[in-house]
This record gives C-alpha cells, sequence and structure tokens, in this order.
C-alpha cells in the first residue's frame, strides 16, 4: 500500500512539473511590423509579400510579421529609429542622407539605421493632364502640381527635380502637397495640372490617372540640369518610365526621367536571429518573390545588395555571407 501511494505520488509529481513546464517550452513568438508607404505603390505589397514569406515559416522561426500603411520613406525611418518600427521600406536617397545627416536629419545621423537589401528601381514620374499643356518639366510654372506629402520621399525628388530645373517650387507653382493616392483624383478632377510620383512600375496611381476622360501625358525629366544633379547626388541613376503599361496616356515611347532605388532597412537594435531569417526567406524564395510584381522583374540577387549606404545589419550579413553574395 505504501509503495502503491508513493508511487502515485511520484506520477502525479512528474505530470505537475511537465505540465507546469509546458508553456515555456513552447516557442516565443517575436512579433514585427514593417513600414511601407501608400497602398497604390509597390512599397505596401512588397511589405506584404515578405511578411507572407516569413509568416509560412511562423512555426521554424518563431516570428509574426505585420504590415503597415505608412506616409513613406521619412516616417519609416524616424519610426524604425523610435522604435515604433521594426522594419521599413526606405528610398535609397533618404537612407543616404538619414545615415549621413542630411536633409530632414540635418546635423543628426541616425547612427543606428541598418541596411537589408535593396529591392526594386523606381521612377521620379511626372503626369500632368494633356489640357494643361505641359510638355517639359518647365512648364510646371504656374500650374498647381502636387509635389507629394511632407515625410515622404517622392517629396524630396520631386523638389530635386524642380531645382535642377530651375524652378522654385514655393514661388514658381502652386504646389500641393498630398499623398500619392490622391492625386490621379485630383488630376481627373481637374483639381491639379500634374502630379510628381516616385514609384516601381507598372503603378496603380498612374494607371487609375492615365485611364480617367481628362487625358494624361507622361512628361520627361530631363535636361543639363538634371545631368548635373545625377553626378552630384550618387543615389541617382537614369531611368525610364514604359508607357507600354500604361495604354491610356497619350505617349508613344518611353518616357526618359531618373530615379532611385527601394530598399529595406532595419535598427542595430532588431535582432540578428530575426534580420537573418526575413533576409533568407526573401532570397532562398527568390523566383517567387520576383513573381509578386512586375517591378521586380529586373531584380538580381547581387542588385539586390547595390544602393545600401547605412551599414548592413550583421544578420542580412550572416546570410550574405553563406550564401556567397559578399
Amino acid at each position: 500500500m505504501k509503495k502503491a501511494f508513493l508511487l502515485t505520488a511520484a506520477v502525479l509529481f512528474a505530470l505537475t512539473c511537465t505540465l507546469g513546464s509546458a508553456p515555456a517550452a513552447q516557442a516565443k513568438t517575436t512579433f514585427v511590423t514593417i513600414g511601407t508607404g501608400g497602398i497604390t505603390g509597390v512599397y505596401y505589397p512588397t511589405g506584404g509579400a515578405i511578411a507572407k514569406m516569413v509568416n509560412n515559416k511562423r512555426k521554424e522561426y518563431g516570428i509574426r510579421a505585420t504590415v503597415e500603411s505608412t506616409g513613406g520613406s521619412v516616417f519609416n525611418v524616424n519610426a524604425i529609429m523610435s522604435g515604433d518600427l521594426d522594419f521599413g521600406i526606405v528610398q535609397s536617397d533618404r537612407q543616404y542622407q538619414a545615415i549621413h545627416g542630411l536633409a530632414e536629419w540635418e546635423g543628426d545621423p541616425q547612427k543606428d539605421l541598418r541596411a537589408v537589401f535593396s529591392i526594386h528601381p523606381e521612377s521620379v514620374t511626372l503626369a500632368a493632364a494633356v489640357d494643361a499643356d505641359i510638355k517639359t518639366i518647365k512648364d510646371l510654372k504656374g500650374k498647381r502640381v502636387n509635389i507629394g506629402n511632407p515625410g515622404s520621399g517622392q517629396r524630396q525628388n520631386s523638389i530635386d527635380a524642380l531645382d535642377a530645373a530651375g524652378l522654385d517650387y514655393a514661388e514658381d507653382l502652386m504646389a500641393e502637397q498630398v499623398k500619392a493616392a490622391e492625386a490621379p483624383g485630383l488630376l481627373q478632377d481637374g483639381r491639379i495640372d500634374a502630379f510628381f510620383y516616385t514609384v516601381g512600375h507598372p503603378s496603380g496611381a498612374f494607371k487609375e490617372a492615365s485611364a480617367g476622360r481628362r487625358k494624361v501625358r507622361f512628361v520627361e525629366v530631363t535636361g543639363p540640369g538634371i545631368d548635373g544633379m545625377i553626378k552630384a547626388k550618387p543615389f541617382y541613376a537614369k531611368s525610364y518610365v514604359p508607357v507600354e503599361l500604361y495604354p491610356g496616356a497619350v505617349n508613344e515611347s518611353d518616357v526618359m526621367t531618373f530615379g532611385v532605388k527601394a530598399t529595406f532597412v532595419t535598427s542595430a537594435k532588431v535582432s540578428e536571429d530575426v534580420v537573418y531569417a526575413i533576409t533568407k526567406e526573401v532570397f532562398e524564395n527568390f523566383e517567387d518573390f520576383k513573381k509578386l510584381h512586375p517591378a521586380y522583374q529586373v531584380l538580381t540577387k547581387e542588385g539586390m545588395l547595390e544602393g545600401l549606404s547605412a551599414p548592413i545589419h550583421p544578420g542580412a550579413m550572416k546570410y550574405f555571407k553563406e550564401a556567397g553574395l559578399k
């Protein structure tokens, strides 16, 4: 009887210990948030694609990623630095300015900003209503033009382009500063004459703008001033808008402009394991990733390590070395 009692007590004790330790044995889930941009651009689906890849391996990595639509590059950098976001998609020029303490971060370099990889090229694109008689960037003088919302990367691109063309947005234009998603409707309603948007193509915003009753033309952003600006600012490069993607526009040939790259960034404070897992999933599912959006078709693995001016996060570097990319 005593032996039976002791055996029962031992079994109950062991069972209690096992049940009590079960929660500790379960893998802890790490929640991360990815900042993107407006829902009509390429940033939002890009963030969604990255999150989906990581979430598909939730049991393996213990990571749960969510996506947030944001005001764009500047917002994303600032939110990552404050800890409100873990990752974000940022134009290459904004990454350069943040790490070097320029533009919005004048005298305050964001030393904890870390690069993970670059993604697709983005063209500084100018669309104008045909009835506004805008055929060159200089024709924007006196017109009502959306240059982009404060906190977006595209706003500075617009200002750079205008400066290079000899135009002051505050004095020479009737400048609007709304989000890119609002601009196509404003153009079609006759409330603006033109708008800038830095984006990968095809873009939902430009499909919407060029499919309405008011005819639209893509305007070249070129000239000696633009060429000089590209030479002076290493994060810019010549680019073009493939007009075949926008059959509603009046253009008959591709439109020359300049552009940047979209880059995926994080903070030095984010775990090496988390950054490694996200980098690995994107690169090891590279062909599937490329199929998610037409703007990705020009991607190469090697090209995704270009345009990174902030230090590469150790988690990303660990994968790049394993894969022979560094």
